[in-house]
């Protein structure tokens, strides 16, 4: 009886643990004391550090400003771009300047593309880095994944956790009945030893 109840009890502490972390997701008072669940009952908080850590580590505006102004990014861009020139220089500017284009040739609008895409790839890096320079004054990241997670439903969390880690939690109650299991037996041979 004894490794019986231990083991449950191990089991139990374990199961009703990882339900306090979400349950209850009210605040109440029970005997004058509040109880609400870890993860609701501080989600606030939560929000702020995360908000915090993510703003800071994983989307600061410093590391997405150097991967905008890459150069590579221009040249992934460039054959949409040369695209765009081409299409500009061979059809639209016949109907703006229908007297200019019959005297402009493969060869000019080739050169006059050529020039176009060496001044757009000095100017992407300037734009862009005033672009996310006017982007980090007129977003806050830090309070846009606060308030994203402070939202977040404690339920929907439970649920991710659960389907995330089933069997990492089922691994974790089953230690706890294995943890009560040999005090169990450690209370019976304790036991045994004295009555002896």
């Amino acid at each position: 009886m004894p490794v019986l109840f231990t083991t449950f009890t191990g089991w139990v502490t374990i199961w009703l643990t990882i339900k306090l972390l979400f349950h209850p997701s009210k605040s109440i008072s029970v005997a004058g004391f509040k109880i609400q669940g870890v993860i609701p009952g501080n989600q606030q908080i939560i929000a702020q550090k995360l908000g915090q850590l993510a703003s800071k580590e994983f989307l600061s505006f410093s590391s997405l400003q150097e991967k905008v102004t890459d150069p590579d990014n221009f040249n992934k861009l460039k054959p949409e771009i040369e695209k765009h020139i081409d299409t500009f220089l061979r059809e639209k500017l016949k109907d703006t300047f229908p007297m200019l284009s019959m005297l402009i040739g493969d060869k000019t609008i080739n050169q006059l593309k050529t020039a176009f895409l060496l001044e757009l790839e000095s100017l992407f890096p300037v734009l862009m880095k005033s672009y996310m320079t006017r982007l980090e004054n007129e977003l806050d990241l830090e309070k846009i994944i606060t308030d994203k997670v402070a939202a977040f439903s404690t339920k929907k969390a439970e649920n991710m956790l659960y389907l995330s880690a089933k069997k990492q939690l089922i691994y974790v109650q089953l230690t706890g009945a294995f943890i009560g299991f040999l005090i169990g037996l450690i209370f019976i041979f304790i036991n045994m030893q004295l009555n002896s």
